[in-house]
């Protein structure tokens, strides 16, 4: 996915893991990159070319829920309405679809308001549907899967990043059903989707994924076959299945093929 024209980005979020890492991609790429920090007023006074709203909260939205809202929904509302972008292009998250029956990017999606854990999918929900109702010409949004590559962050709550950093300590705890399945996709191929969306996406919505489940099990021998590492599985653990998610539009537009998840490149994140 090579060959796109030379344009103008703002990256709003970009100290989280991928609006850096997006930075310095398309700067190698050759475009034109502004990065501002959080509350520069500038935002809503100069052009800002093609946005990628990277901003947002993970592991900690359950004790930080005013602030969850302020980045997934507050700060979207007032770039939307008072901006001067050419495209909008405003990163969801596939966990939406828990509970869901379907995961094409058109399925009917379901909710708990009253299960606290629920408050990261309303909110990024409510931002996408800000996204549709906004009246403003070439905004998107894009569903990211769990994203994995070097660098992770333990702190972050991806299960990876725990894993990796459970290995760099020479052991492993497993606190959930090794059973357990997720969609995982590598942040290199976020990098080189994402720019194409912004400028060439021709639907509103998309599923950034691999389109295949990956367990627990699955990292569990990756981990010890690569580091050496010991690994226990505490018993009773909670299954955490996940549906496969739905990437025939991603495919189909640009016959994309995700890179290997098994890639050495992830234990930078131990080394």
């Amino acid at each position: 996915m090579t060959g796109l024209p030379l344009s103008t980005f703002t990256v709003l979020g970009a100290s989280g893991y991928i609006g850096s890492r997006l930075v310095a991609h398309l700067q190698a790429q050759g475009h034109t990159v502004w990065a501002p920090t959080r509350g520069d007023t500038e935002v809503f006074a100069r052009p800002l070319g093609h946005v990628i709203y990277c901003v947002g909260l993970t592991a900690d939205f359950r004790t930080r829920p005013f602030d969850t809202v302020d980045a997934h929904v507050g700060l979207l509302a007032e770039v939307l309405r008072r901006a001067q972008f050419d495209s909008l292009l405003y990163l969801s998250s596939t966990r939406v679809y828990m509970g869901a029956t379907r995961t094409d990017e058109d399925a009917p999606l379901s909710v708990l308001p009253g299960d606290p854990s629920y408050l990261y999918n309303l909110t990024k929900l409510t931002g996408e549907s800000l996204c549709h109702a906004s009246g403003r010409t070439g905004v998107r949004v894009a569903r990211l899967s769990n994203v994995v590559g070097p660098g992770l962050d333990a702190a972050s709550g991806n299960l990876v990043a725990d894993l990796l950093h459970q290995a760099r300590q020479g052991r492993v705890v497993l606190r959930s059903d090794p059973q357990s399945a997720k969609d995982y996709v590598q942040v290199a191929d976020i990098l080189d989707w994402l720019p194409r969306i912004a400028l060439q996406g021709r639907a509103t919505v998309y599923n950034l994924a691999s389109g295949c489940q990956t367990s627990h099990a699955q990292w569990l021998d990756w981990l010890q076959a690569r580091t050496g590492c010991a690994v226990e599985v505490l018993p009773g653990g909670p299954l955490q299945p996940f549906p496969p998610i739905a990437v025939s539009r991603l495919q189909g537009e640009w016959g994309v093929v995700p890179r290997p998840l098994w890639d050495d490149s992830l234990l930078a994140a131990i080394e």
